[in-house]
Parts: structure tokens; C-alpha cells; sequence
């Protein structure tokens, strides 16, 4: 990143601090560049910044994860959420190398971890990272740094995907805020449709844990196909329903737990 790409991104980011969001062309105008180099320069913040509709908005903007809050998303459907942790806690081998997304749907999973089976734990986030300390720490674990994002506990940028494309990962367990028949997978925040598509891309196996709650629902950031993933867990009469009317993908691949 040059030195007046970065002066423009760290007036951009008080700008948009103070106002909110600003328009694509008004931002260009405003650093008296083009709406390309503007584009560039967002490409180069690391997910701190997004264009979306033809308006830059910080990826923390409450717009984008109000409807989200972790400590309340602990206890909803607390049971179910256990329930897919133990299904998913039998997918695990010796030696497994395991990617856990962030939210609170795989919490749970720390602690079921066979004690003798060795694995290592990637993650990028923070809550998930603490979980493994005080719940497994005989697990070896990596935990993927860069801008932290307070609303969801993990990280973002792209030194977070880069790192799992490094890494050998056996199965990664994807978490989600909505998971539709036909408009496929979403979560709340946009920095973290980067690291959730690189680890469904490069892992051996990938698995979909969501309970009934997620189902038939659409959130902001899209990031994969029902088809993408090997294995989909969920729970419920609900899963039960929905499972019988996916047409996208083999019946034989969504688990009712």
C-alpha cells in the first residue's frame, strides 16, 4: 500500500466514522482520484471497508451486525445448538486438522473434542479460540489474527484467508445465520465471507452446522451454495420439513440431529 493510499483510507475511515456510509463517487470526488483508485484503496483495507451498492460502509457499522448481538445468540436454541455439536463431534478423527467458524452454534464443539484424538483447531475467532484453552487444552491450536471485529469476536483480512489456504485442513465446520433452499448461505457481517468461502474451498470435507432457527432465512452476506457443502447438520421437526423439500442437494447429505 503506498503512503497516499493509506492517508486516503485513514480519511476515509473518519469520514465514514462520523457520517456512516458515503457514496462511491463523492468519496472519489472528495480525494480528488478516481472511483477506481477508491476501489483499490478499500481493496487494500483489509475488509475495514466495504462498497456496497455504490456506498462505502465500515464493515462494523452497526447496519451490518445490529441485528446480530453474541452474547444474546448464546442461548437461543441452547439445546439444539448441543445436539449439533455432539453429531459433529463424532465426524472428528485422530489427527483431524479442524477449521471452526465463529458465532456460538460451535462453542460446544470445543469441549467434545475426543481428548486422545489429537487434533488441531484453526480458527478466527476469538470466543472459539478461549472455548479451546479452557475446554480442550490438549488440542493444538492456530488462531488466524488481523482487524478485529468486536460485533462477532473474530478477525478479518486477507492475512485470515491466505492463512487457510495454507493450511491442510481435514474438516471445517461452518457455521451460518440463514440457510435457504434457494438462495443459498449467509451470515450477518461481510468480513467474515471471506474466510468461511476459503475454508469451504480447501478443506477435505465441509459441514454445514445450523439449527432449525437458520432455515428459510436470508441475511446480508451471501457466501455459498447449499451444493458446496459435504455434510449439513440441523435439527428439529423444522429440519425435518425443510430437508424434504430441498431439492439442491442429496437428501442423504442433510442430517436432521
Amino acid at each position: 500500500m503506498s503512503a497516499r493510499s493509506a492517508v486516503r483510507l485513514e480519511w476515509l475511515h473518519d469520514v465514514l466514522r462520523r457520517g456512516g456510509t458515503l457514496p462511491l463517487a463523492e468519496a472519489a470526488r472528495l480525494c480528488e482520484v478516481s472511483e477506481m483508485t477508491v476501489r483499490r484503496d478499500i481493496a487494500a483495507s483489509r475488509g475495514a471497508i466495504l462498497s456496497i451498492g455504490g456506498h462505502l460502509i465500515l464493515a462494523d457499522h452497526p447496519q451490518l451486525g445490529a441485528a446480530y448481538d453474541l452474547a444474546s445468540q448464546q442461548d437461543r436454541y441452547a439445546q439444539a445448538k448441543t445436539r449439533l455439536c455432539e453429531r459433529a463431534a463424532t465426524l472428528i478423527d485422530e489427527g483431524d486438522t479442524l477449521f471452526v467458524d465463529c458465532g456460538t452454534t460451535l462453542l460446544t464443539l470445543c469441549s467434545l473434542i475426543p481428548r486422545i484424538a489429537q487434533v488441531t483447531i484453526v480458527t478466527y475467532a476469538l470466543n472459539v479460540a478461549n472455548a479451546v484453552t479452557q475446554r480442550a487444552p490438549e488440542a493444538r491450536l492456530v488462531v488466524l489474527g488481523g482487524l478485529y471485529f468486536s460485533a462477532s469476536q473474530s478477525f478479518g483480512g486477507q492475512e485470515v484467508t491466505a492463512a487457510i489456504r495454507r493450511l491442510g485442513i481435514n474438516k471445517a465446520f461452518i457455521s451460518a445465520a440463514g440457510v435457504h433452499a434457494e438462495k443459498g448461505v449467509s451470515c450477518f457481517h461481510f468480513h467474515e465471507v471471506a474466510p468461511k468461502q476459503a475454508a469451504i474451498e480447501h478443506a477435505e470435507r465441509s459441514i454445514l452446522v445450523a439449527d432449525e432457527s437458520k432455515l428459510d432465512v436470508r441475511r446480508a452476506a451471501l457466501f455459498a451454495e447449499l451444493g458446496e457443502f459435504d455434510t449439513i447438520l440441523t435439527t428439529g421437526n423444522p429440519g425435518h420439513a425443510w430437508r424434504d423439500r430441498v431439492a439442491s442437494v442429496e437428501a442423504e447429505r442433510i442430517q436432521v440431529v
